[in-house]
């Protein structure tokens, strides 16, 4: 059967097409509508229209900014300000008169470098997301682990500092207040000044106080993952986002991680991801 999947991003919303040899046979990229919830879910339809317009049966997964509340079954947690508090799946389906299955960026991210990426020979699979924010998704033989209440892999708001920096959570010390891209930018410029992306920063190794600005990273980051892999355990780590292409990561971060996990053998892949922007929309179009 054929799958379609829907990436709903920020500033683009991606479909794609795939066989049931998950060979890609379309994809097609819009805007993603400002600030309008209607817009968007007509965004969405315009793409699954198309997509589906030459064959007949298909499942259909979106990927989504936030997750759905199992208390309510409305969107929540979503950096896109006009999902919060929709029944975004409820109103879809009904427009589409297609079941779909839906699942945030994070959980898509997971399942796409289970199956397809880099930890597809892996049985447990946690994907981390180092971006804007901070998340990730648990992958158990193949399928996603939700939990109790859907929060399963939120690392990023596992606390890092007692009485840290605020999160907009409304807890302080969260690890994505440390080493999210927002975060790590606002540190640089509080130790030097300078107000500079993170691609430029990483670059600017010779400057005198990056020793202390990566000293600072290493620690949380190896802190934060530690937790990870004290807690779960798993046979393997995805990295994904922006920051999963800070090649330091791989030897330093590590090494930084290992030296804090609670065991006498420390051998956990912590790997870059194979899909990189392209994820979401494959993780989306794998959803069961």
């Amino acid at each position: 059967m054929y799958k379609i999947g829907i990436d709903l991003g920020g500033t683009k919303t991606e479909g794609i097409l795939l066989d049931d040899s998950l060979n890609t046979i379309e994809r097609k990229r819009l805007s993603t509508p400002k600030d309008s919830y209607q817009e968007i879910i007509n965004t969405i339809y315009d793409l699954v229209n198309d997509l589906s317009s030459k064959i007949e049966d298909f499942t259909l997964g979106i990927c989504t900014p936030g997750v759905i509340s199992k208390k309510t079954g409305l969107l929540k947690n979503s950096n896109t300000q006009c999902l919060i508090g929709k029944s975004l799946k409820e109103d879809l389906e009904k427009k589409l008169d297609q079941k779909i299955s839906m699942e945030n960026d994070a959980n898509c991210f997971a399942v796409s470098e289970a199956t397809m990426g880099i930890a597809k020979n892996h049985s447990f699979v946690f994907g981390a997301i180092l971006g804007t924010g901070v998340g990730g998704g648990i992958v158990i033989d193949g399928k996603i682990h939700h939990g109790r209440t859907n929060i399963a892999g939120e690392w990023g708001h596992h606390t890092l500092h007692q009485n840290g920096k605020k999160c907009y959570c409304g807890k302080k010390g969260c690890v994505e207040t440390y080493i999210s891209g927002p975060a790590l930018e606002q540190r640089w410029a509080e130790i030097t000044g300078k107000n500079q992306f993170l691609s430029e920063i990483v670059r600017d190794s010779g400057n005198s106080k990056f020793i202390q600005w990566k000293q600072e990273f290493l620690d949380n980051f190896g802190t934060a993952l530690a937790n990870v892999i004290d807690i779960l355990d798993p046979d393997v780590i995805v990295l994904g986002g922006g920051l999963s292409n800070i090649e330091f990561l791989y030897h330093d971060g590590i090494k930084n991680v290992y030296e804090k996990v609670f065991s006498d053998l420390v051998d956990t892949p912590i790997l870059k991801n194979n899909l990189g922007d392209s994820s979401g929309v494959f993780g989306a179009a794998l959803l069961k």
